[in-house]
Order: structure tokens, then sequence, then C-alpha cells
């Protein structure tokens, strides 16, 4: 897709299987929500074409431009946009008369429960905390039965805690549904929370794109996110909790992490960031340390990095954790790609959520 907005230009091109959520992430002014915009149609693009599961939405080639009441695209804003006259329960039930004799994903009592909206039916947009208004704007959004579901940056306009009080509503609509969703962030633990794809956007251009388990390996990714949140994004099965303490056992790779993660079952598939910055190598077995967790693994690569020091690249029996050491540590541990090495990984690096998948799968 190109477009033209006085001094800046946008062109981009990406595609990701659906269902899903593919994040568009970036710096302020990289041209996430001129992305969005284009796929909802309500701005055109100067050339390109946007595709929706075989059907072409947009070719200005062609001349095709769906208008934007018929994509069947629900856009949820940074500011809810709720109407102020009506109440919860009216600016849902506008997202109904919407959907223009189209087939029901998912029925109105279903949007109630799932973004626990029961007891909220009856106030006025100015009693609800931005949170609140957010729900009701993704509900209002499903309720017209969309295909797509478009998510500019709907945290954005909510304070830390009702942000939190919000997200594991949207893993929910992840989890329990099949809409394909583009959720637009510069907040990286967001995109960690909910992602299934990630496009890496900078100055109007794609950098990367690929599953949030490689992007987080790519150097482009650290530099955006900066040095003290890079680190390798991996996947882990649980298979112990302990309800008592809020711990788990992951078996990642061929080895084990102990993690402080609760609401889990064993079976359940988890991902972790681990923080380079919180990882620690040695080259041979280390014992009388307080760190509980070790991983068993081979350097595949070593690379300099913008913090002046080096990232080490570890294959802990197929997922890759990074590990941020200074120069001096890589020469005096004598470190090259083919040793093997412990990763010794803080707890306070494993930060997770769990993904709803069959027990055992």
């Amino acid at each position: 897709m190109l477009k033209q907005l006085g001094a800046f230009r946008l062109d981009a091109t990406f595609s990701a299987p659906t269902p899903g959520v593919i994040a568009l992430f970036g710096r302020s002014g990289s041209g996430k929500s001129t992305l969005v915009n284009l796929i909802s149609g309500l701005l055109a693009a100067d050339t390109g074409a946007v595709s929706l599961d075989g059907e072409l939405l947009t070719d200005v080639r062609r001349g095709i431009a769906v208008p934007v009441e018929r994509r069947r695209v629900g856009y949820v804003f940074q500011d809810a946009r709720l109407f102020p006259h009506l109440s919860v329960a009216g600016n849902l039930r506008y997202g109904e008369r919407r959907r223009r004799h189209v087939p029901t994903l998912i029925a109105y009592d279903e949007v109630v429960t799932l973004l626990g909206l029961a007891g909220l039916l009856q106030r006025r947009p100015w009693q609800l905390s931005g949170g609140e208004r957010q729900r009701v704007a993704l509900g209002r959004a499903l309720l017209s039965q969309p295909r797509l579901l478009l998510l500019d940056e709907p945290l954005a306009s909510v304070d830390v805690s009702r942000r939190e009080e919000v997200l594991p509503y949207l893993v929910a609509l992840r989890d329990r549904l099949s809409i394909p969703m583009v959720f637009v962030s510069h907040q990286f633990d967001e995109v960690l929370r909910l992602a299934t794809h990630l496009v890496l956007l900078e100055s109007g251009q794609v950098l990367a794109e690929g599953a949030v388990e490689e992007m987080s390996l790519y150097p482009e990714l650290q530099s955006v996110v900066g040095p003290d949140l890079a680190g390798a994004v991996i996947e882990g099965l649980v298979t112990r909790v302990n309800p008592a303490t809020g711990g788990a056992e992951l078996a990642v790779g061929s080895g084990t992490l102990q993690v402080s993660l609760r609401d889990v079952e064993p079976g359940a598939r988890v991902r972790l960031q681990l923080l380079a910055r919180d990882v620690i190598l040695a080259t041979q077995p280390v014992q009388g340390l307080s760190v509980r967790n070790a991983l068993r693994g081979t350097v595949i690569a070593i690379a300099a990095d913008e913090a002046g020091s080096v990232l080490v690249r570890v294959d802990v029996g197929g997922s890759i954790v990074l590990a941020r050491i200074t120069d001096d540590a890589r020469r005096a541990l004598d470190l090259r790609p083919g040793n093997a090495v412990w990763t010794l990984v803080k707890a306070v690096s494993t930060r997770g959520h769990a993904f709803t998948l069959a027990r055992g799968s």
C-alpha cells in the first residue's frame, strides 16, 4: 500500500494468516494508524491493494474500492467514540443495527458476558471509566458481526491500571473468537500478550514481519523496544502447577523453567519474554546460587548491540534465548559459536501469559 500525506510517505506491504492477531508495532509516527485507515477504507490508497481471505477490498489498479460500510470491518479507536445520549445497552444495540443482514457470529448476550458488561448496561458513557468505555466500544464493534476487527491503540487513552483491566478481555476475544484482528500499539508488553503475528514499522516502511517469537530476535525490533526490554520470546508447556504458591513448571526446549504464573493448568502453553539483561551465562554447571532456572544450550551467534555490549544467541533445545553480556565477559569465557553453555534465568525476567490450547497439545 502506498499513501503520500504531505511530507510523510507510507509504502508498506505485509501478509499474515487468519485468524489471529496481527500487531502493527513501531514508534509514534511510523505509519501504524495510517495503514489501519487504509485497510478500513477510511483513507484511499494512492496505489496498492487490500485483500481479506481472498476477497479484494481495495485494488487501485483495477478500480476496486468496497465502501466502508460494506467491508464488515469493526473499528475501535483510541477514544471509545460512544454516543453520549445512549446508554451502554443503546450503544451495543446500535452495533447490532449495523449488521446489514449478515450471519450472526456473536450474539448480544454473549458479548455482554464475554466483556463483563452486565452491570453497566443502564449507564451512560460519562458514568464509565476509560477501561469500561473501551470494553463497550469493543462490544459495539463485535455486534456489527465483522469479518475483521481493527484496534487502533485502544489502550492508549487509559491509565496503567485500566489497561490491565481491558487486556484480559482482548485475550479472551483472541482465544474464543475466530475473527482476525489488526492491533496497533507502541507498547511491546501489549504485543507480547496479544499478538500472533508482528509487523514492525519504521518511517512508513515495513522493516520485518513474522511470528512474535521469531521477530523478538530481530535487531530492528530490539532497537525499537530499547536495550532494557530486548529479549527472546519463547513458548513453554505447563507441566506442573502449585496453586498455593502461584508457581508453575514449564517445559522449554530441552529443559524446565520455574516461573510465577497464576490461573493456568497443566497442558497450557505459555509465552514468555526472557529479557537479555537478566540472563546469565556459565560455561559449566553452577551450584549454590539463588537462581533456580538453568537451561543447557549451545551458542549459535554473537553480535554487538547498541548498548555497547554483546548479544549472545543460545539454542536451548529448539528455543532461542538471548543474553546481554560485556565484551570483556565474552573474552574471559572465550565464548564462540558452538560452545556449550548454561543460561541462568532470573525470575524477574519471566513475563508472560497463557495461550488457550487443548490439554496436552
